[in-house]
């Protein structure tokens, strides 16, 4: 089964509208014919300005950040998934990334929550996992990404699981200075595709578009996207240079 390759720009809290519109439209203006399916990840306020920008356009998509895992209430500052589904023109949304969990304190439960409402107004979560340098080198990697999968997505029905995106993160490879190899990545990949067709079966595992998350470049994609088990990358600081995040889609 060939699964979907993706390439997904999280622009974190970067860029003023101004910017992050020119940003979408150059990308735009230049990302050639692909097969793969390219996502830009805005901040809130830039969801609107570019919705219409990568309308029509194939192998372009627009996803959140983030989102509250209520319908609506008293949460000053939060924004819903309902929302997020009334703009028109997203189509993803990133889930429990490691700042996420990290800064904001989000656990499994909260993500469980999230998730469920994200799928429940037609949207895509694309959800990250993935451990810290402690753990890695306890050697407890692979128990934690069992626990953030089972906890935070695999209450799910096999139907809603199919629209899911995974990203693994090795957090302990993200601005420490300590470099994740291509290896290493696939070896995490595999194991969490293992997870899945334990709990889902082997086509649905076969079917699990899994991104990589540790800071990709242009310089590694190729060799890190030729990887069996990795489906594509989920980009953090290149994916605010036009040239070098197209570089990385080129990489397929």
């Amino acid at each position: 089964m060939t699964r979907q390759k993706i390439v997904a720009g999280n622009w974190k809290m970067n860029k003023s509208l101004s910017e992050g519109t020119a940003l979408a439209e150059a990308i735009k203006n230049k990302l050639a014919n692909t097969e793969v399916q390219v996502i830009m990840c805005t901040p809130f306020i830039h969801l609107s300005a570019v919705a219409p920008i990568v309308a029509d356009t194939p192998n372009l998509s627009l996803g959140a950040q983030n989102c509250h895992q209520n319908a609506s209430g008293a949460y000053t500052g939060e924004i819903s998934a309902p929302m997020l589904a009334t703009m028109g023109g997203i189509d993803y949304v990133i889930l429990g990334h490691s700042e996420r969990r990290a800064y904001f304190h989000e656990d499994n439960q909260i993500l469980a929550a999230k998730v469920d409402a994200v799928l429940e107004n037609n949207l895509k979560p694309i959800f990250c996992c993935g451990e810290p340098l402690e753990i890695r080198e306890a050697g407890t990697h692979v128990a934690l990404i069992t626990q953030q999968l089972e906890e935070g997505l695999f209450h799910l029905s096999p139907e809603d699981f199919a629209k899911v995106v995974i990203a693994y993160e090795p957090v302990w490879a993200i601005g420490t200075g300590v470099t994740a190899s291509p290896e290493q990545a696939q070896d995490m990949h595999e194991a969490i595709r293992k997870l899945i067709a334990n709990k889902y079966g082997v086509d649905a595992a076969a079917a699990t578009s899994i991104l990589y998350g540790g800071s990709v470049k242009p310089g590694n994609a190729k060799e890190i996207f030729s990887k069996p088990d990795v489906d594509g990358g989920l980009i953090g600081g290149a994916s605010l240079k036009v040239d070098d995040f197209l570089a990385i889609v080129d990489s397929h």
